[in-house]
């Protein structure tokens, strides 16, 4: 079920769907996330415009998620040679008879 939301960034309100309570209560943290990295960038560089904070939050984000997706991935290959290791062994067990 579809429900209409409102976020708040950087004091202006955004109307959003969320297509569960789930993707909901993620619009609201990434907003709250935004919100945070911006008001930590509003006391690092007080005389930047919002729009260089603002693109300082994307490429932040971008780079996080892309060092997540990477993790992920090694994570995974890590898991597919060990299940070829611990069938490998199993094969080997039943082989020699141990």
């Amino acid at each position: 079920m579809e429900q209409s939301i409102k976020i708040r960034i950087a004091g202006k309100e955004y109307p959003l769907k969320a297509n569960s309570p789930e993707m909901e209560q993620m619009l609201r943290l990434a907003a709250e996330t935004i919100n945070q990295k911006l008001a930590a960038y509003d006391a690092k560089y007080p005389g930047k415009p919002l729009s260089d904070k603002l693109a300082f939050v994307a490429i932040t984000e971008a780079v996080s998620r892309l060092m997540s997706q990477k993790k992920l991935a090694e994570a995974n290959s890590e898991a597919g040679k060990l299940e070829e290791d611990i069938e490998s062994y199993l094969k080997d067990i039943e082989k020699n008879g141990r």
